[in-house]
């Protein structure tokens, strides 16, 4: 598999699974009935953030992610992204590749920290891979999100310090 960026032209192998995992309306805070140019608009982003596409060695998109400042002016120094993997190729690493690609990406920039504002409790695949790669959950807004088969759920603010994390973080003393 490959991460690059995309390009505009790799938005009609995106949009397929982008509007599947969207109108499902089970793991994003985005209207179930956006339109395909609008969902390009808020997906494909210009620089300096970015919005990549992870490629079998067929061509296939795979996922896809974006990534952006948290917050603007004082704010800045936060990162964070989102991430989709197209649901025929879930459960093969896909995720956690973009996601490791996301976290080198914000600490290459000079980041302090990556936070996801929207992370829907009831995701349990995506809050546990967040999990494994160093972020902890902030808080949940509880029944933050209105899931089309659980109901009301809690959504987790998750946040992870690049500055200190142990993926580089000095060697300890003496060493």
């Amino acid at each position: 598999m490959d991460i690059r960026d995309a390009t505009p032209g790799d938005w009609a192998a995106i949009w397929p699974f982008f509007h599947q995992i969207v109108a499902a309306g089970e793991t994003f805070t985005y209207p179930v009935d956006l339109d395909r140019e609008t969902g390009r608009d808020w997906w494909l982003l210009p620089a300096p953030h970015r919005t990549t596409v992870a490629v079998a060695a067929d061509g296939t998109v795979l996922g896809t992610a974006k990534m952006n400042t948290n917050q603007a002016g004082n704010g800045a120094h936060v990162a964070s992204a989102s991430f989709m993997v197209d649901p025929g190729h879930a459960g093969r690493g896909t995720g956690r590749a973009l996601a490791e690609d996301a976290l080198a990406w914000a600490r290459a920039r000079g980041y302090r920290a990556m936070q996801f504002n929207a992370v829907v409790a009831t995701n349990t695949p995506a809050v546990a891979l967040y999990r494994s790669l160093g972020f902890t959950v902030l808080g949940t807004v509880p029944e933050g999100f209105h899931h089309p088969v659980h109901g009301y759920v809690g959504l987790h603010v998750m946040h992870r310090n690049l500055s200190k994390s142990p993926l580089n973080a000095p060697a300890p003393e003496g060493s």
